[in-house]
């Protein structure tokens, strides 16, 4: 997500960093290089061009040149202009106290609508809505099915068409919120049609849809990989439908960003929400000032901090265990709670993301989070599950013939065991300076475990 801008960036931002003083030729020499960077990511030409101007103009006028930290105010001002670009304020999607709520989703073909629709309904039903799934794209082959094989994975109902017209989309939404306010539920999600590019017949039949079920919410699903075309699309939807806002799908297979900082710009519609992955539970709530650190390089702690408390919702600590790695008793039974918690907040590599000081020139700059490889967790996985009960409770009675044996169960060599007991031993030790504190206590041990194998 945004790797090749956020590296382009970072490597701006360091060299100005080494500068005790700036010049403005610094400054609009660090510009150029922020043009052709944004450019690059296929940003939109005039949006570069006013938020080129705007940094200019507050890195040159405001005194930053003679300030002790000249480096670090401009990237400041880059800061904010970003934030500012991606929204400033977080737009949350509000529903009213009708009954039941409907919220509309367009977009293109192949923007990932279908699959949005099902995220959208997962996460609200995590809120306590009871949601249904309409599916009135009828014209797409396998449409219906594919939501339908969603909603069964998810475990939400989907209602399709009846009969003679089934076929028929705006029938399909305005008998899908009947059946909803008949079955108590209390929000719908039309999935409508897309094509392969805006036509007459398409907007109609999205406005006959509106029309018939007066929509709630109108949220464009736009596949951010796909750039300016994505970009050119909304301003044509907003043009003639006015949706209210704007899921931003595929956001983590993207290493440029150009949609993703283009679209509120140029439309004025906010984003809403993010996908950043396929499992269901992979849609977010979009934050403009957390993602402008994450391409800075800044990290984003509070998202790593509520993905953490999520992640631990199940793998709660009594107080006994928290007493006991409070006291350095830490266990591999501990080390597995610690693994699956990575897991569920998306492997190693998106938690380093997450991490501030991974650009900027930080101590952490020199991490490449390509490199923490969730094979090592992987491999540091078999070889726990490969000691017996007493050994994982009793990490003391590991000798030499039991890791050997440890070794030849998992796969592994006893180099990888005993760099794990080891990297194992350095946890436990800042578990009991940390006072315990849950099962993250592990994450630590796996920097840059991606060692090098024997050939079995």
């Amino acid at each position: 997500m945004f790797d090749n801008l956020s590296n382009r960036l970072n490597s701006i931002f360091s060299g100005l960093n080494k500068k005790g003083v700036l010049s403005e030729a610094d400054v609009d020499a660090a510009l150029r290089e922020i043009r052709l960077a944004l450019l690059e990511a296929d940003v939109n030409f005039k949006v570069v061009k006013e938020f080129t101007a705007r940094v200019r103009a507050e890195a040159i006028g405001s005194g930053v040149l003679k300030s002790l930290t000249p480096g670090q105010q401009v990237i400041k001002i880059v800061l904010d202009a970003l934030t500012s670009l991606l929204g400033t304020t977080p737009a949350k999607l509000v529903l009213s106290n009708r009954v039941p709520n409907v919220i509309m989703l367009v977009g293109l073909q192949g923007s990932g609508k279908t699959t949005a629709a099902s995220k959208l309904a997962w996460l609200l039903r995590k809120r306590g809505r009871k949601p249904l799934l309409v599916a009135a794209d009828v014209h797409r082959p396998a449409a219906v099915d594919q939501l339908e094989a969603l909603g069964r994975e998810t475990q939400i109902p989907v209602y399709r068409g009846q009969g003679d017209r089934a076929s028929d989309a705006v029938a399909v939404a305005s008998e899908g919120v009947r059946h909803a306010r008949d079955t108590m539920r209390d929000v719908v999600i039309v999935d409508t049609a897309g094509r392969l590019h805006i036509d007459e017949e398409m907007m109609a039949e999205a406005a006959g849809i509106k029309a018939a079920v007066k929509p709630d919410q109108i949220l464009m699903v736009i596949d951010a990989m796909t750039g300016q075309d994505a970009v050119n699309v909304a301003a044509e939807f907003s043009q003639q439908l006015n949706f209210d806002g704007i899921i931003m799908s595929k956001l983590d297979g993207d290493a440029r960003g150009g949609a993703a900082l283009s679209v509120r710009e140029v439309t004025g519609k906010p984003i809403m929400f993010a996908s950043m992955g396929e499992k269901p539970s992979s849609l977010e709530e979009f934050y403009p000032d957390r993602m402008a650190r994450r391409i800075l390089g800044m990290g984003d702690v509070v998202s790593l901090i509520e993905a953490a408390s999520e992640a631990a919702g199940d793998t709660e600590l009594s107080e006994d265990d928290a007493q006991r790695l409070s006291r350095g008793q830490f266990t591999f039974d501990d080390f597995l709670m610690s693994i699956k918690q990575m897991r569920k907040m998306g492997g190693l590599a998106a938690i380093v993301k997450m991490l501030p000081g991974m650009g900027l020139g930080g101590a952490g700059a020199a991490i490449d989070p390509s490199q923490m490889d969730d094979a090592a967790v992987n491999r540091a996985e078999a070889i726990i599950f490969s000691m017996t009960p007493r050994e994982r409770a009793n990490p003391k009675l590991l000798n030499g013939s039991r890791r050997i044996r440890i070794a030849e169960g998992s796969g592994t060599t006893v180099v990888e065991v005993n760099r794990l007991v080891k990297q194992f031993n350095e946890a436990g030790k800042m578990m009991k300076q940390m006072g315990g504190g849950g099962g993250m206590g592990g994450f630590g041990a796996f920097g840059g475990a991606k060692g090098k194998r024997r050939r079995r």
